[in-house]
């Protein structure tokens, strides 16, 4: 990064805000990534946007910007002295809009866009190529009592049924990816997300795959713990362990009819509603092109189930199967870190990261992006499965407690 200029220094001096600011732990120039080349006129020829480890300290500083853009409206900073404006500047963007939650009035995303005028200000004519024109950046639960509520609220809501449709920012995020992939095209936006955020992103993602609108994905640290994962792993042995003892008394021609009859209606059997994420794997086309990247610390029990690997994948041929691809999961290991550094967003834009990449085997990926194929009607409208009904009852509880 290039050295702050005498008079930078000099103003600094003058206004104690801005000093004050310059010198806080979450400044840019303190915290964020070093030796980070702000684009130039070089970049139309050799588009830093095309190096993925580029791209993904980009998408990480995105998200940072949506934390402090909270903590700047909590702490009452003004424009002269605001922390996140400066995660942004040296990529060329600007801040279009922010979703802020009606609960609580609180900034959960941002909506950024590249900023053409500041770009010729540095005689780049044009957007060089790989820079996305516009990136929606959301944030993960800030443990703050302005937002502690509503975010561990949206966090039960993961933790209880596995998705974050009921809740407003769902909605909100949804319709602004939405907007702005009509308006520049959805191979012109991206969209970032950290923990919660990535959550978030991740659905609202899969919601537009559906339609058949594929925008890049960035997730860093995704949810994967909830009570909808645990009962269906216990489901899933027990789906098991019925098929192993019902085989030790009935015939194999017995066994193909019950096969078939379960098939038919997916309430039978033990395995019953688990089957649903393993259906219809070539009914719908949305899986080919939507690509999400995923990335995750192995020491992070938050987003552990990511790196379970797939047991139905074959292990001499990972390739996936029709060209399909699952998502690019990225795995950083440092041995063994407390929660708030295998959890934390700074990792994710260090200089001395050591990635592994690993595709289409990982099985609660392959679990999350099936639901993108159009699933059975079950025959029995009505009947709910077991993690819904106790997903209604924890959420209750939750809402009651915080209160």
């Amino acid at each position: 990064m290039a050295n702050r200029s005498a008079d930078e220094m000099s103003a600094n001096n003058d206004d104690p805000s801005r000093a004050q600011a310059q010198a806080h732990p979450d400044a840019f120039h303190v915290s964020g990534p070093r030796h980070l080349a702000s684009p130039n006129w070089r970049h139309l020829i050799s588009s830093n946007w095309k190096d993925g480890n580029y791209r993904r300290t980009a998408m990480a500083c995105f998200i940072q910007a949506v934390y402090l853009l909270e903590l700047d409206r909590q702490e009452n900073r003004l424009e002269e002295n605001a922390l996140a404006p400066n995660w942004w500047l040296p990529f060329k963007y600007k801040l279009v809009q922010t979703l802020i939650d009606e609960r609580d009035g609180s900034i959960f995303g941002a909506l950024l866009e590249w900023d053409r005028s500041a770009a010729l200000a540095d005689f780049i004519l044009m957007r060089p190529s790989g820079v996305p024109k516009a990136v929606l950046a959301l944030r993960g639960t800030l443990l703050k009592s302005p937002t502690i509520r509503r975010d561990v609220e949206d966090d039960l809501r993961f933790l209880a049924w596995e998705s974050l449709k009921g809740s407003v920012r769902y909605t909100i995020a949804l319709e602004t990816l939405k907007s702005v992939a009509a308006k520049y095209g959805s191979k012109n936006v991206c969209v970032a997300g950290h923990s919660l955020g990535a959550g978030f992103a991740l659905q609202v993602g899969k919601a537009l795959a559906k339609e058949g609108i594929y925008v890049d994905a960035h997730l860093f640290n995704p949810p994967s713990l909830s009570l909808a994962m645990s009962l269906r792993n216990i489901g899933e042995k027990a789906g098991d362990s019925w098929k192993k003892c019902r085989s030790m008394f009935t015939s194999n021609d017995e066994n193909q009819a019950i096969d078939a009859a379960e098939e038919r209606n997916p309430f039978l059997g033990l395995n019953n509603w688990v089957s649903y994420f393993h259906r219809n794997k070539n009914s719908s086309t949305g899986m080919q092109k939507w690509v999400p990247h995923l990335y995750v610390n192995d020491s992070d029990y938050i987003c552990c189930y990511y790196t379970d690997r797939d047991k139905d994948a074959r292990k001499e041929d990972p390739a996936p199967e029709n060209g399909h691809v699952a998502a690019k999961l990225f795995v950083m290991s440092k041995g063994k870190q407390n929660l708030y550094e295998a959890h934390g967003l700074e990792q994710w834009w260090s200089n001395d990261l050591d990635l592994q990449l690993s595709l289409h085997n990982s099985r609660l990926i392959s679990r999350q992006l099936r639901s993108l194929y159009h699933l059975p009607a079950p025959q029995n409208p009505q009947r709910k499965p077991q993690w819904h009904t106790e997903g209604l009852r924890l959420l209750s509880l939750c809402r009651k407690l915080f209160r």
